[in-house]
């Protein structure tokens, strides 16, 4: 793998293995089999297992949790698993919950990270999401997403965590241009109809912010509160004439994206 080569494997729902720089990464840790979640009104259900097995994924340098209060975003053993990991990079309000080797970050904050090999590193900056329409902060909670960068902070992969498209997103797009974008998609409804995550208009709308980054959906499967698929995504981008802006994952599959040359 070249320094500005990229592989993704897809494990399931919002959980990828990022492999770039000579860093492994990982984001938002769920391996529990089908089931059900619930949390007051809320009625989580599972509908498939990961691709990958915790036992399968191997060492990692780093966990990228965009927020610890959703059971989509971390299950019992993505929970468990957090503790194979050195670092587990979060939002304030959830390293304080987590506690251990968990740090937060508060928007635009940025980090450098090592990886086992004592000699590659990545800069890691925190990027602002709203985790649903206005007004939905006391209900869902505090939520970041990732800007991973080689030559400068967020040249490479931006992953947005749970989010929908807004002023937040928007501002990321004015300060960076990353080569690639993996987008929480899905337009998860849990709690009526409204959605959580980007719907297909958001993913869109993302991709002509960042007119040079490939595109990869990710968090659109596995839940039963997901209303759009990758299929649908699929239809959208079709019907635009910009179908060749997206990238699939199989799951399990690792999927390497070569970069060139850092911009």
């Amino acid at each position: 793998m070249t320094a500005h080569d990229l592989t993704l494997t897809l494990i399931g729902g919002p959980t990828v293995l990022i492999e770039i720089g000579g860093l492994r990464l990982l984001t938002d840790p769920t391996f529990d089999p089908p089931g059900h979640y619930h949390s007051g009104p809320v009625h989580l259900e599972k509908q498939s297992g990961p691709a990958l097995a915790p036992d399968a994924i191997g060492p990692i340098d780093a966990i990228l949790l965009s927020h610890d209060q959703h059971a989509d975003n971390l299950d019992h053993a993505g929970r468990a698993f957090l503790a194979h990991a050195p670092l587990v990079l979060t939002t304030r309000i959830g390293a304080g919950r987590l506690g251990g080797h968990a740090r937060g970050l508060d928007p635009f904050e940025t980090i450098t990270i090592g990886g086992t090999d004592g000699q590659s590193t990545l800069t890691i900056t925190a990027a602002p999401a709203r985790h649903g329409p206005a007004g939905i902060e006391p209900i869902a909670g505090d939520v970041i997403g990732f800007l991973i960068g080689q030559e400068q902070p967020g040249d490479t992969l931006y992953v947005t965590g749970d989010t929908v498209w807004y002023d937040g997103t928007a501002e990321i797009a004015r300060r960076y241009a990353p080569a690639a974008v993996i987008a929480f998609a899905g337009s998860a409804e849990p709690r009526g109809r409204f959605h959580l995550t980007m719907d297909n208009n958001d993913v869109i709308e993302t991709a002509s912010a960042f007119p040079r980054a490939r595109i990869i959906a990710v968090h659109n499967h596995g839940w039963a509160h997901f209303k759009e698929s990758e299929a649908d995504l699929v239809a959208a981008f079709t019907a635009l004439g910009i179908a060749d802006r997206l990238t699939s994952l199989a799951p399990g599959v690792p999927t390497r994206l070569p970069l060139g040359p850092a911009s």
